[in-house]
This record gives structure tokens, sequence and C-alpha cells, in this order.
């Protein structure tokens, strides 16, 4: 069997120009030609193929790359276990990266600052090298101007570790309320929900920054539409974060109608 230059770019998702480069630079020469001298691919060629474009994924130059696979002494199955490996230390440093962006931000949103003793702490063990002081700048240019940013960074500089201990099993009994909700099939519109959510705007009013309930709804928004805020608020409970904020939207209609 074999496929056309068109169709085997069709299968490898890169561009015909691609494949005709690689053509070119010696790197994936085709086997055959049609008689019309148009080139065909084998699935020799398409192993090939693959092979390439896992090491450019993996950050190799074309060059690198030609000199591995012409090497008489390459071994297809030696080289997959090792692109295997590195694309999974790949993914497990991104996955580390995202999801300490995701705290941050998270905590943040909700006016929970992190120390920078806890900041260095935490990414430090995720990977080395990184410098917590980059992201705490990035935030500050984010955030630093809004009256919540400011009242928030005024209010927990004067907490203890006692408070923040509080500040914690406040937000984890909610929580757990809302999953306990969510596991009896209990309604995120119900009386229940809501007074849940009013518990949660009152926490962070209290302990933060002053969070009107007609602003409630436009905070909580971001747990929905920020695929990593989901992802995040989701952890304990699938569906955490779209149930909350039901039960906001919910509470804010109730209380705009009185």
């Amino acid at each position: 069997m074999t496929w056309t230059v068109g169709e085997a770019a069709k299968l490898a998702k890169v561009s015909v120009r691609t494949l005709h480069h690689y053509d070119e630079v010696g790197l994936l020469a085709p086997s055959g030609r049609s008689e019309a001298g148009y080139r065909l691919y084998t699935v020799e060629d398409l192993e090939r193929l693959q092979q390439v474009m896992l090491f450019r994924e993996l950050g190799f130059a074309l060059p690198e790359i030609r000199g591995i696979v012409l090497d008489p002494e390459f071994d297809r199955a030696d080289a997959l276990r090792a692109q295997r490996n590195l694309l999974a230390e790949k993914v497990r440093r991104t996955e580390a990266a995202i999801d300490a962006i995701d705290m941050q931000l998270l905590e943040m949103e909700e006016g929970i600052p992190m120390t920078k003793e806890e900041s260095s702490k935490m990414f430090g063990e995720l990977f080395d090298g990184f410098d917590p002081a980059d992201y705490e700048d990035e935030a500050r240019e984010r955030w630093g101007e809004t009256d919540a940013y400011k009242q928030s960074m005024a209010r927990t500089k004067r907490y203890t570790k006692s408070d923040w201990e509080t500040i914690k099993a406040e937000g984890d009994a909610n929580t757990k309320a809302f999953i306990a909700l969510i596991e009896a099939g209990v309604p995120a519109d119900s009386p229940e929900a809501m007074a849940l959510a009013e518990e949660h705007r009152v926490h962070l009013s209290k302990w933060f920054y002053d969070l009107p309930v007609e602003f409630y709804a436009n905070m909580a928004s971001i747990w929905v539409n920020d695929p990593r805020f989901t992802k995040n608020i989701d952890k304990p409970k699938p569906g955490l974060a779209a149930y909350k904020y039901a039960a906001v939207v919910a509470l804010v209609a109730k209380s705009t109608q009185e």
C-alpha cells in the first residue's frame, strides 16, 4: 500500500510543503514514484515520518533528527522507548506547571495570596530553577490596581498562622457541604445551595475583600469560563465548579428580585 504526498500529509497533519522539504533535505525521501512522477509513500516511510515528528515535538532540530534516523545503528523500537520517556517527562513537567499556576490563580481570584516562602517551596518542588518572584510580579501587574487586590493584601498582611488555619477550615467545610448537596441530588438553585453560596460570599467578604452580592456572579463566572479554574475546583468532585456557579447565579437572581 502506498500514499500520495497529499494523503501522507493529511494522515500526519502536516503540509505537503513540509513533506517536500523533508525530501529535499534528505530527511524523508518517498520510496516510490507514480507513473506521472508523483511521490508515493510506503508504510515504512510513514513510520519514519512518525519518528521525525516525535523528535520535532521534543525540540530536536532537523539536522539532529537526520543524523539520528539515518544512523546505520538506528533502532526504531529503542527510539520509541526513548521518545516515550522524554514525552512523559515533558507532560509531567507541563502538568505540574499548569497545576501550580492554577493554584495561584485560584487563590488570587478568591483573595488568598501565598506567602513568598510558600510560593518558593511549591515551585521549588515542581521544577528546578523557577523563580516564584517572576509570577508574583505578573500577578501584581494583572490585579495590583484593583480594589479587591489592594484590600486583600492589606488584610492578609496581619493574619497569623491560626487565622490561615481558620480560613482553610471554613473553606473546606463549605466545599464539603456543596459536595454533599451534589451527591444527594439537591438542585443548584435550591435554598440549601443558595445558602452555601451566600456562606461562601460572606467568607470572602470577611477575610479578604468586600464582595457585594450583585458582583458575586461576575467573580464566580471564571470558575466555569476558564478551564484551569474548573479543573482545580473540580478536583474533590467533578462538576463542583458548575454546581457552585449555578448556585451563585440563583442567589444573585433571587437577591435582585427582592
